[in-house]
């Protein structure tokens, strides 16, 4: 008695289009922010603050000294927040740019960091899950495959790809918890620049256009992972007989 997938039909097709589309969508998204960010900056504001600047400057507006804000080298869009140095990593365009965009950028990632100061609960956990969601996306794809395989001659084996499916539902869970986690940095990024005056009102329109993209990119992964893993479970979620 062999056990063979039971395969969506239908279900499984429709899945597969929508997958393509919110692939196509993905793409769109980081085409569109980088375009965004492209346009604007070369566009030097007026107080001629850098992302750096201000960025510290909201730090210590909201009494927080102990947030190092450093450059890394490498283009615009690789700036990040860690949550386990506590620090601020921004890319020499933004580092050192003095455009709206950069301000914004650099902002965000301080919006991080308030998140952090304040225990804002979906970046906590968001932080808590890294470890387990990192050892998911890695084994999720190889146990998938390795159950396929080795059930063939050892039918118990197939719970593997149920482990593999568990993996991948980590991962989405993890873009999941990463949505409201970037959504609500940007909002205190500018709430920060309206409230301190970093940037005129025509300049904070601009950074908003590039945090409102970048949110799109976030959006797209849920989007791309969630219907991979309906893809999965209507593919390989279920066992019949043959």
């Amino acid at each position: 008695m062999y056990y063979y997938p039971a395969y969506g039909g239908g279900a499984s097709g429709a899945l597969y289009i929508a997958l393509l589309a919110a692939m196509v969508f993905s793409m769109a998204a980081s085409w569109h922010v980088k375009s965004v960010f492209k346009k604007y900056q070369d566009d030097r504001n007026a107080r001629g603050i850098t992302g750096a600047q201000a960025a510290s400057e909201i730090l210590h507006r909201n009494g927080i000294y102990d947030v190092p804000v450093r450059e890394i080298p490498g283009s615009s869009l690789t700036d990040y927040y860690d949550p386990k140095s506590n620090s601020i990593s921004l890319s020499s365009d933004v580092y050192h740019g003095t455009s709206a965009v950069a301000v914004g950028v650099a902002c965000h990632e301080a919006g991080h960091a308030l998140q952090y100061a304040n225990e804002y609960v979906p970046a906590k956990i968001r932080t808590a899950i890294i470890p387990v969601t990192n050892i998911g996306s890695k084994l999720a794809i190889p146990l998938i495959l390795a159950g396929l395989l080795l059930s063939r001659s050892i039918p118990y084996l197939y719970q593997l790809v149920y482990l593999g499916i568990i993996g991948f539902a980590l991962c989405t869970l993890f873009q999941l918890v990463t949505l409201p986690t970037e959504f609500d940095a940007s909002r205190r990024a500018m709430e920060n620049i309206e409230n301190y005056g970093l940037l005129q009102e025509e300049e904070a329109e601009k950074a908003g256009k590039v945090l409102r993209a970048a949110a799109m990119t976030y959006v797209a992964a849920l989007a791309v992972s969630l219907l991979q893993l309906l893809r999965f479970l209507a593919i390989y979620g279920g066992r019949r007989r043959r």
